[in-house]
């Protein structure tokens, strides 16, 4: 029997109709589940850019004064080589500074604007043996000339980072089950279809009907309840990265002003998003199909 794309489709249009509030109920459990999936993404790759600053054992930033001298600069790193308390350093020079400031400012239009790079401080990165020794370290840098400011703030970046992978082995442990859950769904809404059309089945294997005739109706009412539910969450998600961007924006929430999530992070995390839900959709049909109908 020849392949028909107008068969098909209007196959997949009456068992989704057929079947409309348990299709309807699959589709908001991906999309729930999902939701959750990329809104974790999106708390994942804010949290990284906040900590970014502190990556590779930095646990001291030593800011200098943005018209400091290059003999007020190459005294204070004289100092850091000599001092035993510390690990490793290197010194971040204005323009660099000023990169990453815009980098990590994207979520603020307005300071960015009012900013340039003469107002940016160059910096030294310092890790040291100790971390419980940064406070005193911080204090002796603190009152030489040249340092504008010392920041040792390495406790707070660590609790956030465990608040941070707490919350989303919660979210991704929650999403997981709902997708398993989507993935029963799928299968018995696929199921109720081949039992209530398994006379038509009978007839069409009876006719010359091939088996992939038969099952690719099936196989596409599963593909399309995940790719329905992934859009659904995709929605959700450009939201969830909005609202977060206004209440940053508005409210100034100082421990998330550093929080960037870009056009191409969002982006990324819907793509990555579709993908799962179209193929929990087509595995969850292509099970039941595999186990339920007998062709």
């Amino acid at each position: 029997m020849a392949f028909s794309v107008d068969y098909v489709l209007k196959e997949t249009a009456t068992n989704l109709w057929r079947n409309r509030l348990m299709s309807l109920a699959a589709v908001l459990t991906i999309a729930v589940s999902l939701a959750l999936v990329g809104s974790s993404l999106l708390l994942k790759q804010g949290v990284s850019v906040a900590t970014s600053q502190w990556q590779g054992g930095t646990q001291l930033l030593i800011f200098l004064q943005p018209n400091a001298t290059a003999a007020q600069t190459s005294a204070i790193g004289d100092q850091l080589k000599a001092t035993s308390a510390v690990k490793s350093y290197f010194y971040v020079n204005q323009a660099s500074s000023y990169t990453e400031f815009k980098r990590l400012m994207a979520n603020q239009p307005d300071l960015l604007s009012s900013v340039n790079q003469s107002q940016i401080p160059p910096s030294f990165r310092v890790a040291l043996k100790d971390p419980a020794e940064a406070a005193a370290i911080g204090q002796i840098f603190n009152q030489q000339v040249g340092v504008r400011d010392v920041e040792y703030n390495r406790a707070a970046i660590d609790t956030m980072l465990k608040i941070s992978s707490i919350a989303q082995l919660v979210i991704l442990g929650l999403a997981t089950i709902l997708l398993l859950s989507a993935s029963v769904l799928i299968l018995n809404v696929i199921r109720v279809a081949i039992f209530s059309r398994r006379r038509e089945v009978a007839v069409m294997k009876l006719v010359g009907a091939t088996n992939w005739f038969i099952r690719i109706p099936f196989m596409l009412e599963g593909l399309l309840q995940g790719l329905a539910g992934a859009l659904v969450a995709a929605v959700a998600v450009a939201g969830v990265r909005s609202l977060f961007g206004y209440v940053i924006h508005h409210f100034r929430v100082q421990l998330l002003s550093s929080f960037v999530l870009t056009g191409h992070d969002l982006a990324m995390t819907e793509i990555f998003v579709i993908s799962i839900g179209t193929l929990v959709g087509a595995a969850g049909s292509l099970l039941a199909v595999r186990r339920y109908l007998d062709v």
